[in-house]
């Protein structure tokens, strides 16, 4: 007989090599074969909800691994919150609109000749530019295994959706929130638009710092010194602010007079070379009686106070442009001077209607570019020749320092006044009354009780803000903020529906908005482009209009941060999945949903949680919050989680914008064809992610090594459970065998452990606690002890259906454990599961299993490990020395102190319970033997030996005591064992040959090949 036939060897189709790159596509094929996404959906259709809410990725170019990490970490919280039983829907959605894509169409267009495209034509191919990439990075996020509703996403160029959107809008507007100002905003050059603060960015960049001489009125060879970076700005100059708490001196040098700050005379004699000089005091009520004469202009300006003028740089005086800075911006309007920005839209100096022309630059000076190219522009150029020639310029020097760039085109971006339309930060809204779902009942916290921005920030309080940093920034970004620029000068975007009067006066009111929004609701927005002033005002001419009758329409387009940040209105209350059910069960558009007076309006729309990039405080977060607070009285987001950036190895962020910077492996797709999806979002768990993550081939491949651990432990788990149905073969709990219920105990701490790290978002403590536990005491210890059992015994033996039933609740738990993070292989392994109650791991209910042994035998088996612990080396040792092979050709023989052997002995038989033995292994350790035929059967399959016996010697006892300290080989002998070696369990035993049918296998086979069917 072929005694390996007779071995219940282990056998899986569940292959160990991964091959993710080509089995992943299988299985994502299989899960829309069998609309995986819309099962799971409706399994839980009556379950509690968790929303969270997709924060729209831009709709250009490959889904780069920045956007990847975002994409993984949403849906790993989504598939925990599933696999807990939980409704979780997953709306994936596309920002459409903005400057990017229009940047790119009309380069493209250029490209092909077409250079006078009107603006229906250029939307139109934006439009289609827009659906291109949108399908391109659906595949893509699917290929990542993101399960959602793919084939309904939101999209802001949806007519649906922009329809919302102006409707929102129009409810702010109602409160008094939109006005339309001529005030400093950030202006690209490049892009010819205004910008939002969140698509600015800052980088390093040298300007030319200079120190002008501004002569005073009056006062012969006398002058003001201003100090400034931006020497194009010197020709909107109206003012000259100074601090009134500063000491101004008067320093004469060369038979000229120079006003400076007296703190700041050193730096400033420094810079321009002034070595022999006196000074003496200015007095206050003298200097803010001064007037100077422009450098250049033909035109004088006076002086005044402001607190913005610091101590730190500059010369105590500060040049005052209201066109072209904030604070210059709010003391000109505080003193009546006009908002004057001699600049066009290219960027360009350009007289304005302000100033009478004699009174502005030289007319030669009209259509130089303040676009810096090679480190200069024109505009700075020629400043500085005039200065020069006039002997105005008393030094100039490169300054480098951070300065705002616009976030498409890098270049540096300039301040620039011009008519634009705002939301007031600081509005005090008069009606309150807020439009929250379709049940049109009131679910909003605003009060008219505080400023907008004061209540943003109590909103921001009750908000759960993870990392808890992210508050401070947000609060920070909030308080900070000016009034929101939202209006655009570009043609890709919703309109903004304004309409003129004869006398150039805006028209902005809710009702012409809502019939705007009703009016592309029906035909898209493309119907503003493509239909004249008053053609559009006799379809949305609202009929009882008694006001100013329309001649003119806007041609500028909302804010993209409008777009996106409107998806509370424009998809969280109108996707009925999303919405909470209330506490009887009934949706938040059903009648049903009732508020009780005095409770805090219960919010069925607001989503669980928003999760985005730590940028996003600036940006869509923020946005979102001023929306939705102002026309839907709450924050959208009841959780807001933060993730840091994906950099590379010089830690520059990985991002979209940034494409000519970066090659094609930064892509998702380079890191799924090379390694495959699951491995990368094992990689994205096992990141902190709330710190910035580098991105190296390094660090992948080492999860992947952890990757193939957790891969080889499913594997065994599954190749011995071939003959095991679990519902004629499970042991019940209190049958297990010792081993098998220390493994099942472990793995119910380990689990514990894990749904806390899941519920704290803390992925990486995920990744750690079950890969250290498939690591030890899985792979080391376990599955190496249970070998022997599972391969030799009998198939049907007590032993052999306990270690399967344990292996059947392990897998099984492994697979639901990991099944948010390893998509595709916990859904692999699941199939391969006897008795699954789902056909996919992603069905399943996830229900921790609570396996509890008692503290005695918990102790018992922490001494059988750390015994192991102590052995193995020995038996390494000694298998190097050739005294052994393999393990079991070992026999362990312990010796124990004779005098105290006995005195347990005789304690224990007295007290009727198991003698025990302890004995000092290193310092303050013990190991306890118990002087039992259970503990040596145990003991000895813990450490894979044939023999296990005791010997005792006559010595000093080392018990009871901390300082107690042992030398292995003392204690601990190895040799050869005794007996004959069985050929087909390979033990050495004693009772080989006593069979005549089977003289070459142990006692123990005999009995398990006597059970096989003939």
């Amino acid at each position: 007989m072929e005694y390996k036939d007779t071995l219940n060897l282990p056998r899986t189709d569940f292959a160990m090599k991964a091959d993710l790159v080509t089995r992943e596509p299988e299985r994502l094929k299989k899960w829309q074969d069998a609309d995986l996404y819309g099962k799971i959906q409706a399994a839980r259709a009556d379950a509690e909800k968790f929303v969270l809410h997709d924060g729209p990725p831009f709709a250009n170019g490959d889904v780069h691994i920045g956007t990847a990490l975002n994409k993984i970490l949403k849906d790993i919280i989504i598939k925990y919150q599933t696999v807990r039983g939980k409704s979780a829907p997953y709306i994936p959605g596309w920002d459409c609109h903005g400057l990017p894509i229009e940047f790119k169409v009309s380069q493209e267009m250029r490209k092909a000749g077409n250079t006078d495209a009107d603006a229906a034509t250029i939307r139109k191919a934006c439009d289609a530019y827009a659906r291109k990439y949108i399908d391109l990075q659906r595949t893509q996020f699917k290929r990542l295994g993101v399960l959602g509703d793919w084939e309904n996403p939101y999209l802001t160029l949806n007519k649906e959706y922009e329809a919302d959107e102006l409707r929102m809008f129009a409810d702010i507007v109602a409160k008094g929130f939109v006005y339309r100002g001529k005030k400093p905003v950030y202006w690209s050059i490049p892009c010819r638009t205004a910008l939002a603060e969140a698509e600015v960015e800052y980088a390093d960049h040298v300007s030319q710092s200079v120190f002008v001489k501004f002569p005073v009125v009056g006062r012969a060879k006398t002058f003001i010194v201003i100090w400034t970076t931006t020497p194009w700005t010197l020709p909107a100059n109206l003012a000259v602010a100074y601090n009134k708490d500063f000491p101004y001196v008067s320093v004469h040098i060369e038979g000229e007079n120079y006003i400076v700050f007296k703190g700041l005379l050193p730096t400033i004699a420094a810079k321009c070379n002034w070595t022999d000089y006196s000074e003496l005091p200015v007095p206050m009520e003298e200097l803010a009686k001064f007037q100077y004469q422009h450098p250049f202009c033909n035109r004088t300006g006076k002086l005044f106070a402001a607190n913005f003028v610091t101590a730190d740089t500059g010369t105590g005086f500060v040049h005052i442009a209201p066109g072209h800075g904030q604070d210059d911006y709010n003391l000109g309007r505080a003193n009546g001077l006009p908002i004057y920005s001699p600049v066009n839209d290219d960027g360009a100096f350009a007289h304005t209607n302000d100033l009478p022309v004699e009174q502005q630059m030289p007319a030669e000076w009209l259509g130089k570019s303040i676009l810096e190219k090679h480190g200069k522009s024109d505009a700075n150029e020629i400043v500085l020749h005039e200065l020069r020639v006039r002997h105005a310029l008393l030094s100039q020097e490169n300054y480098h320092h951070s300065y705002p760039h616009c976030w498409r085109s890098k270049t540096p971006i300039i301040f620039r006044a011009m008519d634009q339309w705002f939301i007031k930060i600081d509005h005090v809204a008069a009606d309150v009354s807020l439009l929250t779902s379709n049940s049109g009942a009131s679910q909003g916290r605003l009060t008219s009780a505080a400023t907008f921005r004061q209540e943003a920030t109590a909103e921001i309080d009750r908000v759960s803000w993870i990392p808890d940093w992210g508050v401070n920034r947000i609060k920070g970004a909030v308080a900070s903020r000016p009034d929101w620029c939202i209006s655009r000068q570009r043609t890709w975007g919703v309109p903004i529906p304004a309409f003129y009067d004869a006398q150039g006066g805006e028209i902005l009111h809710k009702d012409v908005i809502c019939k705007v929004a009703d009016l592309i609701e029906q035909h898209g927005s493309n119907i503003w482009f493509e239909k004249s002033a008053a053609e559009l005002w006799a379809l949305v001419k609202p009929a009882n209009w008694s006001g100013a009758e329309a001649v003119a329409k806007s041609s500028d387009t909302l804010d993209v941060w409008i777009d996106s940040g409107s998806s509370s209105r424009a998809v969280l209350m109108r996707r009925g999945e999303l919405l909470h059910r209330s506490a009887g069960g009934s949706p938040a558009s059903s009648p049903a949903n009732t508020q009780h007076a005095g409770e805090p309006p219960a919010l069925q729309w607001q989503a669980d949680m928003y999760l985005e990039g730590s940028d996003q405080h600036r940006g869509w977060f923020q946005s979102s919050l001023l929306l939705s607070l102002a026309g839907n009285g709450a924050a959208p987001y009841k959780t807001v989680l933060t993730h840091g950036f994906m950099v590379d190895a010089d830690r520059e962020k990985i991002s979209k914008s940034k494409q000519g910077a970066y090659e094609k492996p930064q892509t998702a797709e380079a890191y799924v064809k090379k390694y495959g999806a699951d491995v990368v979002r094992l990689w994205v768990a096992s990141q902190d992610f709330r710190n910035d993550i580098v991105v190296s081939e390094e660090r992948i491949n080492k999860v992947g090594e952890s990757y193939r651990g957790m891969r080889n432990a499913l594997r065994y788990q599954l190749s011995n459970l071939f003959d095991f149905d679990p519902a004629k073969h499970s042991v019940a709990d209190d049958k297990l065998t010792g081993l098998d219920r220390w493994v099942l105990g472990e793995f119910s701490k380990m689990e514990a452990d894990v749904i806390v790290a899941y519920d704290k978002f803390e992925f990486h403590v995920v990744y750690q606690k079950i890969s250290q536990f498939v690591a030890v005491e899985l792979s080391s210890i376990y599955h190496d002890v249970i070998k022997d059992r599972l391969y030799t015994d009998a198939a049907n033996s007590p032993r052999r259906r306990s270690t399967q039933t344990a292996l059947h609740k392990l897998v099984s738990g492994l697979c639901q454990m990991l099944s948010p993070i390893l998509a595709f292989t916990a859904d692999e392994a699941w199939e391969f599961i006897p008795g699954k109650a789902t056909r996919s791991v992603h069905e399943a209910v996830w229900k921790p299993s609570k396996f509890l042994i008692s503290p005695t035998e918990q102790a018992r088996w922490k001494n059988y490990i750390g015994i192991r612990e102590w052995l193995l080396p020995k038996l390494e040792e000694q298998r190097r020395q050739g005294t052994i092979g393999k393990s079991l050709d070992a026999k362990i023989i312990i010796r124990l102190p004779k005098t105290e052997t006995l005195q347990a002995t005789e304690r224990a038989n007295n007290a009727g319970v198991i003698p025990q033995i302890q004995i000092g292994i290193g310092s303050n350790l013990f190991a306890n033997f118990e002087l039992s035929e259970m503990f040596q059967f145990e003991i000895k399959e813990v450490l894979n030996v044939s023999q296990f016996d005791f010997d005792t010697f006559l010595a000093k006892p080392m018990i009871d005591t901390e300082k107690a300290t042992a030398d292995i080989n003392e204690y601990a002998f190895v040799r050869k064992a005794s007996g004959e070696k069985c050929e087909r369990c390979w033990h050495w035993e004693m009772d080989i040959g006593q069979n005549e049918n089977h003289p070459m296998i142990c006692g123990r086979c005999v009995e398990a090949v006597k059970q096989l069917k003939p």
